[in-house]
Formats: structure tokens, sequence, C-alpha cells
């Protein structure tokens, strides 16, 4: 049978010589090798630019796994097939710094842990022997490929002279076709502003002769009082204090009248950087001041709203704080309209549209008897500067009067009126010497902290803000941590009544080389912040079942889901390829979707666990903690829930105890198992049993079974 991208024949290897026999396990072996085949492109893809996409490198490499496991597995191990392997990575463009030392690294682990080649005598030395011609394939290939590219780029540079010297003698026609067909005034000077050649357009303005103007000197041809303002330009062009010169002088006609004109001027220098010449465009000044300004409106201004851009913003803001009183200083009010997205979406661009435009205005209105700057900043987000004085309102009047503003009905396209609202971010009173990049990231991540905690508005805080920062730096280092293994699949026991292990549950664990360890719950809030959260979420589920599977534990394995993953449209094909490649029974895996992603908020979620639970996956909700929760005992195959952290760190408070027992008593009633986790100690474990908890877990039970490392 051909082979197939990814996947290679596998045969179990023989140790002593004979004929390779065929054995149960080439199946699950060939399975490995696919997993590794997608860890390596992985891998690589990170170290270079591959003109690939990521199926076809995993097709590629898939390939490659199998017939460097053959190369191992021969006798004796085929070297030229591992170094035509290295040659063939070179071919797909794996070329990066470290895509070589990945390769190896990748390898080298994977193949020396390959139980179907754990029989092989001198396996170490095979491996080792087998990744040194794969290297030597790699080297050579690479080499010829330096090569090749070099005599093609010494092809390249012959043509690029070649091209060059006729781009010169076009170039020079250029400029002769562009000096003499100018409408504006050009004249090449000496370094000392003897003019060398002039002209028509220049010669018109001034109402004299080309021949005329090369008799004078440039300084000849401006008005006294600017001639040495113009000569000290053009001294600091020379010098190169200055790349260009560009100045608004008056010239003198030979009438004698004064008119503002621009100078534009540049140094022309030879082909060791010496100047040799002047070049000077002459224009008329009244057209060009009124076009100037319009653009810098428009390059510093919205074009949909009039108000200032954030690029406006940002430069204001220095000034600003400078000229603040120093008593009083400035409030940066940095707005985000709330659900924008969806009445845009709704209502249509156009309409959209005419809501920022009056959010504009409405924010003028708030502050016109302010010393203000309101400036949109992009999106649906609008800043608003204050400098305050004795008459300026305080902070919460201000706040209301923005909300109370945005809160009045606009009438779009006369008959639908829309309000809207906005989360604000606070700074109050800055220091007078931060900068406008530091002011700007504090309004930011204040306004980012409104949101995440579902507030209206909220004030900069130093201390959160300090947190946020350190909190942002951590899950900027993750991914890196991640792939450099610090961070591990732990396991926790779930304790039943009786006292014995009825499950193990999965955790995350970050070994932070400063922070030192870092919770599951640390690692899964950082890596919602990221992007990781579903990939890293996968792999916690992938890693766990393959471990729990080899250790030989028979208890059911717990994992709980990111709210990406638990809506996640492959989340049931992820886990179908997990059971199959693993060989855990479905009965045994249990995942735990947050209760805050299903029904009525997301469908996708509570569709993902109807068809778990149709191959046998028996589902738990956890963070169960609301009556609203109880909806989905009702609508939903679940098997187990676990109770939200707030009730079991307040059980002591007879309202709290009132309402847990009441939750475990309705999912006792719909026949469903309730868990707890945090307990601290077996007395508390015996509290919550009384009440119809049938597993608990926390610091008080650490005996795993089957060697399962602890959390």
């Amino acid at each position: 049978m051909p082979e197939t991208p990814g996947q290679a024949e596998v045969t179990a290897p023989h140790p002593r010589g004979g004929t390779p026999r065929k054995k149960p396990s080439a199946e699950r072996a060939a399975r490995r090798l696919g997993t590794l085949a997608r860890k390596w492109g992985y891998l690589v893809s990170t170290t270079a630019y591959l003109p690939h996409t990521p199926e076809e490198i995993e097709g590629e490499l898939g390939i490659l796994t199998g017939r460097l496991f053959e190369a191992v597995a021969s006798e004796p191990p085929d070297l030229a097939a591992a170094s035509a392997a290295g040659a063939r990575l070179v071919e797909l463009r794996c070329v990066g710094a470290d895509s070589l030392r990945r390769t190896l690294e990748v390898l080298g682990k994977a193949l020396v842990r390959e139980p179907e080649l754990h029989r092989v005598d001198g396996l170490a030395e095979r491996v080792v022997l087998v990744l040194g011609a794969l290297s030597s394939g790699y080297g050579e290939m690479l080499r010829d490929d330096i090569q090749k590219r070099q005599e093609g780029l010494s092809r390249a540079l012959l043509k690029v002279e070649q091209e060059t010297r006729q781009k010169q003698v076009i170039t020079r026609a250029q400029f002769e076709e562009v000096f003499a067909g100018s409408a504006s005034g050009v004249a090449l000077t000496e370094l000392d502003g003897r003019v060398l050649r002039a002209n028509a357009a220049l010669a018109k303005t001034l109402n004299r002769t080309p021949a005329e103007i090369t008799a004078l000197t440039l300084f000849d041809l401006v008005h006294p009082e600017d001639v040495e303002l113009l000569r000290e330009g053009y001294q600091d062009l020379v010098a190169g204090k200055l790349r260009r010169l560009r100045a608004g002088r008056r010239l003198v006609g030979r009438d004698g009248e004064p008119m503002w004109a621009t100078f534009a001027a540049s140094v022309i220098r030879d082909a060791v950087g010496a100047p040799r010449q002047l070049l000077t465009i002459v224009d008329d000044d009244t057209e060009v001041s009124l076009l100037q300004r319009r653009l810098s409106h428009q390059a510093l201004h919205d074009a949909l709203t009039g108000l200032p851009n954030r690029q406006f913003f940002s430069t204001r803001l220095e000034n600003l704080l400078r000229e603040a009183d120093a008593a009083r200083g400035v409030t940066l009010f940095h707005l985000d309209l709330d659900g924008f997205s969806q009445i845009a979406g709704g209502l249509g661009q156009e309409l959209g549209d005419r809501v920022l435009r009056g959010v504009a205005a409405k924010l003028k209105t708030v502050f016109e008897a302010e010393k203000a700057l309101v400036a949109r900043l992009g999106g649906d987000e609008f800043g608003v500067l204050v400098q305050n004085t004795e008459a300026t309102p305080g902070v919460v009047t201000l706040v209301r009067r923005i909300t109370h503003e945005l809160a009045e009905a606009e009438y779009v396209d006369g008959h639908r009126g829309v309000a809207v609202s906005a989360s604000i971010g606070v700074v109050h009173r800055p220091p007078r010497d931060i900068t406008p990049a530091e002011l700007l990231r504090a309004s930011d991540l204040t306004l980012r902290r409104v949101q995440r905690t579902g507030n209206q508005w909220g004030l900069f805080d130093r201390e959160l803000d300090r947190r946020d920062r350190h909190d942002f730096g951590l899950a900027a280092s993750m991914a890196g941590a991640w792939e450099n293994g610090e961070i591990e699949v732990r396991y926790r026991p779930l304790v039943d009544a009786g006292g014995e292990v009825a499950g193990v549950e999965a955790r995350l664990r970050w070994t932070h080389p400063e922070e030192g360890l870092l919770s599951h719950e640390t690692c899964v809030r950082l890596a919602s912040e990221t992007g990781l959260a579903l990939p890293l979420g996968t792999w916690l589920l992938r890693t766990a079942a393959e471990r729990v599977a080899a250790s030989g534990v028979t208890v059911p394995l717990t994992v709980e889901l990111t709210a990406q993953q638990a809506a996640d449209p492959e989340l049931v094909g992820e886990i179908r390829r997990v059971l199959e490649e693993t060989g855990l029974p479905p009965e045994r895996l249990r995942p735990g979707f947050p209760a805050a992603v299903l029904p009525p908020d997301a469908v996708d979620a509570a569709d993902n666990l109807k068809v778990l639970s149709e191959i046998g996956v028996a589902a738990e909700i956890h963070d169960f903690g609301t009556a609203g929760d109880i909806t989905s005992l009702v609508d939903l195959p679940v098997h187990t829930v676990r109770l939200a952290g707030n009730l079991v760190v307040r059980r002591d408070h007879p309202l709290v105890e009132r309402s847990a027992t009441a939750l475990i008593d309705a999912a006792r009633s719909a026949g469903v198992s309730v868990s707890v986790a945090g307990v601290a100690g077996r007395e508390q474990a015996a509290w919550w049993r009384e009440r119809g908890v049938d597993v608990v877990s926390g610091a008080a039970f650490t005996e795993l079974p089957g060697g399962l490392p602890g959390s």
C-alpha cells in the first residue's frame, strides 16, 4: 500500500536480524509518529518562515518521521535515508537559525522513547548515528542551497549594475525634463549661492531672464532683511545639520516689490557624500500654504467626526501637561462605547457612523465649558483631556454628565432612537512629568480593568496598574514557558464519602523561575488573555489522557475545560481522537464545562455536551452556583456538578449555607452527583458530606493512584 502524508508503514524492529514482523501495536506506533510529526512541524514552524500550509508541513514531516523510524530500526541503520531526510528539510525551507536544533531535540527524545524501538540493540547509538546522518544531509544540502543562491545573487548584482547605468541616463533626462517643465521655480547653485542655472518658471516669478539670474547669487534675489536667516539655513544644510531646508522668505523681483515664497533646498552630493551643489525650489506661498493647512488638518483630525485623532491627541498631551495648573493638574477620560459592534451590525455601517458623530457632538457639549481636548482615538474609543481649573467639576460629576448625555436617544434615521453607554477609565491629576505614552497606557489599563470587572467607570489605581502590568508580563511570556517545559500537567485526587479515590483531576502548574509555582487557576486566567486558552487546554486534555491511560489508573479522569474549549466546534472531534489514540474508555473521561458558557449564554457549548453524552462521555458542570444554573440540570445530560468556589469559601455564612444546600438538593433530585473543590481539611469534608456532597478535593487529600504527580 502506498504511503500517505504523515504516515509510513510501521514494522516492529528486529534486534538480532531476521525478517521484520508485523506487531499488533503498529497502529499505535503510527499514531505516535503522527503526533510526533505534528509536534515537529509546530516547533520548526516557529523557527523559520515556511512557504507551505501547516497541513502540507505535517504531511511531509510525517513521511520523514516514518523513514527515520525505519532508519533506526534497520540493520545496519539506514544512514542514507536519514541523510536524505535532512536534505528534504532544507528543500522544505526549514532553515531557520534554530530549525535543526529543534529537529534534533524533538526527534532525539521521541526516537529513544518510542516503545517499538526499545528492543533494538544499542538504540541510543543508532539514534545518534541516524540524527548525525540527518544533520550531515541537512548541512550538505544547505551548503549547496547557499552556493546556488550566491550565484544567483552575483547574476542579480551584475544585472543591477547594468540597470543602474541605464537609470542614471534616464534620471539625468528626467531631471532635465522636470527642471525645464516644472511650474515651480528651480535654481541650481554653487555652495556659496552663485546661480548656475535657473528655469523659466523662476525667471517668470522674478520678472527676469534666466541669463540675468545666473549673473547673480541666490541671496541677491532675497529681501535684505531675510538674507542672513537664509544664509544660516544653507550653511546648516551644507554642514549636515539639516537634511532639507524649508523656509518661508521674501523674494524681490525686478520692480523691487517683495513677494512671499517658500524655499525648499537640498544638497547634491557626489559619490563619496561630499556636498557639491545646492538645488532650491521656489514656490508662491499663497496657494501652497492654503493646501498645506488643509492637508495638515486632514492628517491630524478624524474624517468622520471632525475631532482630533490619536496622533494629534498624543502630540498635544505633552504641551497640555506642561501648561496645566500645577496645583490642579489634568484629568484624562478614556471612553469605549459598549456594544457598538452590535449597533453597527444591526443598523448598518452608515447609521453606525451617525451614532459616532452623535457621540462626538455630545462629548463636545459636555465639555464645552471646560478647557478640554476631545478626540477620537480610533474605532469606538474617545479621549477627553481636561485642564482642571477652580471651576472644573469633580470627576464623579463629569462622569455622570457623560453617561447622562450619551443615554439620550438620538434618532439617527428619523424614527429609530439609539442611545449608547460607555465604559470610562479615568486618570485624575497624573504627575506633570509623565510622558504622553505612559498616560495613555495608564488610561487604557484602567479602561480595560473597568470592562473586565463590569463597572461603568473607574479611577486609575497605581497598585492595580502595577499588578495588571505584572500579569500582562506573565501572560506575554506564557507561550515560551509552555514550550520550554515550565508548564506541566499535575493531578489531584477526587475523594468519595468513604475516603477512597473516586477520580483524578488534571491541572496545570507553572514552575516560574522568578515567581515560583503558579496555580492552575492562574495559568487559565493568563492563557485566556493571550489567546492560549484553546491550545493549552487541548494540550492539557491530551497529555492527561495519555498519562492516565499509560499508568493503568482505572478511576475517571476529570479535565476542566476553558470557556473557549467548551464552545469550540472541534471539541468533540478532538476528544474522539484523544480517546482513540490513548485507548482511554469514554466513560472514564469527565470534561468539566464552565457553567457560565452553558445556555442561554452559549448554544455551541451545550451542543458539545450533548454530543459527548451520546458517545459515552459523562460531562460535568463546574462553578455551579446560581439558581439559573439549575436549568442546565433539566436541559442537559449532566453527570456531576461542582459547586462554585465562592460558595466553598463562604460556607459558614447562613445565607450561603442555605443557598449551597438548595443547589445540592436540586442536583440530587435531578440524579446528578455533586462535588466540591478547595476543601482545606477533613472537618470541612465531613461538613459538605453531611449536606449531600459526593466527592471532595483539596489540600487535605494528596494520595494519588498509579504514581501520578500531585499538584
